[in-house]
């Protein structure tokens, strides 16, 4: 299935309480991890350190941050929707947030999204998203959240 189209405000409220779509799997590599490191100065060894994580982790492998799996919410919203005539985007919130499980180093996810509901707030759409972020061959997710964005449309 291709992505979905999004025009207006009125797209996203005919959607309202549905399931909007599952994004294609992405691999989570060493390389993003060490990158993620570099970029939040956050090199703890159980996810920089694959040497020791195979030694003295839980997981016998590195894991990715918790936020850098939350980090890919945006790509993969955009691998499922297209949201056209958009003056501005903004994330605005991210609620009830629970890390579940984690993401082992190689591990594939993918992101399944409802949309729980749509306001307007003076011209500007908030989108409140049902977020799970599946983990290939899992049963227990590696969040579960709900993101707030805000569009505004031309």
């Amino acid at each position: 299935m291709g992505k979905r189209i999004i025009n207006c405000h009125a797209d996203f409220e005919a959607l309202t309480g549905r399931e909007i779509g599952v994004s294609d799997y992405i691999t989570i590599t060493q390389e993003q991890i060490d990158r993620f490191a570099e970029a939040t100065l956050d090199h703890q060894w159980i996810h920089t350190n694959p040497e020791r994580a195979a030694i003295e982790s839980p997981f016998k492998a590195t894991i990715a941050h918790g936020y850098l799996s939350l980090s890919v919410l945006t790509y993969l919203w955009h691998n499922i929707v297209e949201v056209r005539n958009v003056k501005l985007v903004l994330n605005y919130a991210i609620e009830n947030l629970r890390f579940n499980q984690p993401v082992v180093v190689n591990s594939r996810v993918r992101a399944r999204m409802s949309l729980e509901s749509v306001t307007n707030l003076r011209g500007i759409t908030k989108v409140k998203l049902n977020i799970i972020l599946e983990i290939e061959g899992n049963k227990k997710p590696a969040y579960t959240c709900t993101s707030v964005f805000l569009y505004q449309f031309n």
